[in-house]
């Protein structure tokens, strides 16, 4: 008898499935698309309603053939893509070059890649949703249509090789209008004032802050003013004029999003969000778990829902009941309302099972895979906790016409805080801190120890980081869950951003490209605009609108437009930055250019003078090898590792990072270390040196140096490694 062929996108997911199915089942892996537009022309026919030319994607004929001889075997054909609008538009493009019919009952879809679940949806098998299909292609065809008419014009105007993206754009807009607002702003001075008080001589202090003047909020702009509130609070009787006791509870955040996920595991972990995403799919379609074989460890993880299985919910509710404890249960399982924008389509992201902790699965996956599913698993299960309950205690305190508050926290009730708390920005203060308060009775009298004026200055928005601009870029609509790695990921390789110390800063080729898209294009850099698009594209998807009719809408006024751009814009001269470097064959002074491997340094007389170098960032460290200065270099990757400027004839390279300082012991160079998650380190650069031991590193020195190496010899233990590698120029 024949088998059942099962199609899916990864490998990983295949071998998983398969396992589950049986042996009357066949899977077989699609490895993501297998056609698309051609890369090398428009591919889209405007004149016959933006009729696409697909092609079969290069490389792929083999992997096409194979599934069409598995197709004609098979006595029946399911298509398991993944189950969002992009893997139901790859199992239309399957259901075409397999010759299913699209209206038959071939579709299969699962939040899960669990036994029960993959069994029953092959049970439950539809046919392809050519609504969802719709969106999807007038979606690619959009992004076509920007991609492939705005780009050239960048290339003529600005500079070869750039390009402009519908969703991408917006979000190099973000971060250069949150630039350009950091620049404009102006710093104002502030004061605030701080009693510090008890009930007695040796009692316990606590603080009181000055909240009124003649019961208004007072506005203390200088030294002077603070000085004179300093001086009258000193000479007042401090009263306790009111108590408010209450009770306050901390709901815990509902399960993860992609968006939520992305922005958590940044904060936390510190990844990427391309490398959330990855290894989020690497738990999601599989890993092998001991005599279990491939096990899916998490649901799909491309998601804007919190919605939870009621099995999950119950799963959940028994494990919080053995582990903590009835009274970490609410009455009724939590339900988490979806944004306004969510299409809700699948579940929030949590474990399939919880029979699977992650301290039983720490065996079987890597140190990053074990970080991120014991990060899921936690929110989910805090995600199904009682809330924390916390004792407030706030008091107002008069001293003649001066009011103060003190305010005090006790945490009650730990609930869900037992397990998980979410991360927060490096700027972001805690407020969930303990503040002890004494018990204190109305018309009391304290004793005041001292007052504190303490200066203050505004500061600035913070610049994006990836988990800050992937929570405005949900929170305005911009792009979907599938869409935020991708984004962030093409506008750091474009050179329109760079990421310096965690966070996201626009280069001036960004600024260049995103002012002249602001005065030619404005509809493909507004907020609004693309906001309004997706929406437009959830309207195709519940087919409530014709995708034609949405092209048509968007490209005949944006044709417009670019033939008006054409024609009155000029050359773009992008500034050039001149270095203190001059050229040993001509004598320019040579400018700062951008290549494939980042900057380097050029001679401005080119092509007279092709004259190129390194750019060169001085240590101040002495080579141990030879006594040449000691420069930063990067990898092909742009990673950081430091090298003997004598290179090739000296091969000195080091990961860590060489400080000025010298060690007391051999003189030699101290470097710092920064262990992963862990605290930066100095030590000496000579291996040899009986003083090569850990050393504590000053705070202000370790946040300048974090980041900016990393060690890779085995078990840290050696800061010199002498290498014939060649070093990147």
């Amino acid at each position: 008898m024949n088998k059942v062929l099962v199609v899916v996108e990864s490998p990983a997911k295949a071998k998983t499935i398969e396992k589950f199915l049986g042996k009357s089942y066949s899977v077989k892996a699609s490895m993501g698309h297998l056609r698309d537009l051609p890369k090398s022309q428009f591919g889209v026919d405007v004149d016959a309603d933006f009729s696409p030319k697909y092609i079969n994607i290069r490389g792929k004929g083999d992997l096409i053939k194979q599934l069409k001889e598995e197709a004609k075997k098979a006595s029946k054909v399911y298509l398991a893509t993944d189950p969002d609008r992009e893997g139901e538009a790859i199992a239309w493009h399957l259901a075409y070059l397999l010759n299913i019919p699209v209206d038959s009952s071939c579709r299969v879809t699962f939040n899960e890649i669990t036994k029960p679940v993959i069994q029953g949806a092959v049970k439950k098998a539809r046919s392809i949703n050519l609504n969802q299909v719709d969106a999807q292609q007038a979606r690619r065809i959009l992004d076509r249509i920007v991609g492939y008419k705005l780009s050239p014009l960048l290339w003529r105007k600005v500079r070869k090789g750039l390009s402009a993206g519908r969703v991408q754009s917006v979000a190099v807009r973000l971060i250069c209008d949150r630039e350009r607002e950091i620049a404009a702003f102006v710093s104002k001075e502030y004061w605030t004032i701080t009693a510090r008080l008890r009930e007695k001589i040796k009692s316990p202090l606590f603080d009181a802050e000055l909240t009124h003047v003649d019961g208004k909020k007072p506005e203390i702009s200088n030294e002077q003013q603070a000085g004179a509130l300093v001086d009258e609070a000193s000479a007042q009787t401090w009263i306790v004029k009111d108590i408010k006791r209450r009770e306050r509870r901390r709901n815990p955040a509902p399960p993860f999003t992609t968006s939520s996920l992305q922005q958590d595991a940044f904060r936390k972990l510190g990844f990427t969000s391309r490398k959330i995403m990855m290894l989020a799919q690497q738990l999601y379609e599989g890993l092998e778990i001991g005599s279990a074989g491939s096990v899916g460890l998490i649901t799909y993880m491309r998601t804007d829902s919190t919605r939870v299985a009621v099995s999950a919910q119950e799963e959940a509710r028994e494990v919080i009941q053995d582990k903590f404890g009835a009274s970490y249960l609410p009455e009724k399982p939590p339900v988490y309302a979806a944004g306004k924008k969510a299409q809700d389509a699948h579940e929030a992201i949590r474990p399939t099972s919880l029979n699977l902790p992650p301290d039983a699965v720490a065996a079987y996956l890597t140190r990053d895979q074990m970080n991120l599913y014991t990060l899921i698993w936690q929110r989910f299960i805090a995600s199904q906790m009682s809330p924390a309950v916390y004792d407030t205690l706030t008091v107002e305190i008069t001293a003649g016409r001066l009011s103060y508050r003190a305010l005090g926290s006790q945490l009650k009730f730990s609930g869900f805080l037992s397990i998980y708390t979410e991360g927060k920005e490096e700027d972001d203060t805690d407020k969930e801190k303990d503040v002890f308060l004494p018990e204190l009775n109305i018309g009391q009298e304290l004793k005041l120890y001292k007052v504190l004026p303490k200066q203050h200055f505004t500061e600035p928005p913070p610049r994006y980081s990836e988990a800050t601009l992937i929570k405005t870029l949900e929170e305005k609509g911009i792009g979907r869950p599938s869409t935020y790695s991708p984004i962030i990921e093409t506008i750091l390789a474009r050179d329109y951003v760079v990421k310096q110390e965690k966070r996201l800063h626009p280069t001036e080729l960004g600024f260049v490209v995103v002012d002249l898209l602001k005065q030619y294009f404005p509809d493909i850099v507004d907020v609004a605009f693309t906001a309004g698009m997706e929406g437009k594209l959830d309207e195709v998807a519940d087919n409530e609108l014709s995708p034609v009719q949405l092209l048509r809408d968007f490209y005949q006024p944006f044709i417009q437009t670019l033939n008006q751009a054409e024609e009155e814009i000029g050359h773009v001269d992008l500034p050039v930055e001149v270095s203190d470097v001059a050229c040993e064959h001509c004598g320019r002074m040579m400018i700062v250019k951008k290549g494939r491997y980042g900057a380097f340094l050029a001679c401005p007389g080119f092509p007279e003078c092709r004259n190129t170098k390194p750019i060169v960032k001085e240590t101040g460290a002495a080579c141990p090898l030879c006594g040449g200065g000691v420069v930063e270099r990067k990898t092909k990757r742009g990673k950081v590792f430091y090298g003997c400027q004598n290179y090739p004839d000296c091969n000195f390279v080091t990961w860590d990072a060489p400080l000025p300082s010298s060690c007391a012991e051999c003189r030699a160079f101290m470097v710092a270390h920064k262990y992963s998650r862990g605290p930066v380190t100095m030590r000496c650069s000579n291996a040899a040196c009986p003083t090569n031991q850990k050393h504590s590193l000053p705070k202000e020195k370790a946040k300048s140096t974090t980041g900016k190496s990393k060690q890779t010899a085995k078990g840290g233990k050696k800061t010199i490694k002498s290498s014939t590698k060649k070093q990147s120029k």
